[in-house]
């Protein structure tokens, strides 16, 4: 047997690296099942059946926790205090925001695979925070 064939494949130099569930980047979007909702969306947009469609929309939904600290200067006196990050914000970034012509209603959707825990605790915090309910398509 030649050496060829016994060595592992390599990824694809503009690959980043494999997705966790499989899902593979579509004409831009996460995934084919996002790609095809974005251009379902469009087209109700032109026909006129929704309005304002924004995508990847960021939701804050804990905000960056910052402590405060003494700043000494070079002669020992203290200067203005410091402030620095201990805890990152938590966002959600919903993948599409309309609003339905008909009722006015805003709409947050997903394009949903897999529900992972991450996002069922996102979406929970939605629901608390802003008073939000995620559409999943």
């Amino acid at each position: 047997m030649s050496q060829r064939l016994l060595r592992p494949r390599r990824r694809a130099r503009n690959c980043k690296s494999k997705s966790k569930y499989g899902n593979v980047k579509t004409k831009g979007y996460d995934s084919a099942r996002e790609s095809e909702r974005a251009r379902q969306l469009r087209q109700m947009e032109r026909d006129g059946k929704i309005s304002d469609l924004r995508e990847q929309v960021r939701y804050e939904l804990i905000p960056a926790q910052y402590e405060e600290y003494e700043r000494i200067g070079k002669r020992g006196t203290p200067i203005k205090p410091g402030k620095r990050c201990i805890e990152k914000s938590v966002c959600y970034v919903a993948d599409f925001v309309y609003v339905e012509t008909v009722s006015g209603e805003t709409v947050v959707e997903d394009a949903k695979g897999v529900r992972t825990d991450d996002y069922i605790i996102k979406r929970k915090l939605m629901l608390f925070m802003h008073g939000i309910r995620i559409r999943e398509v």
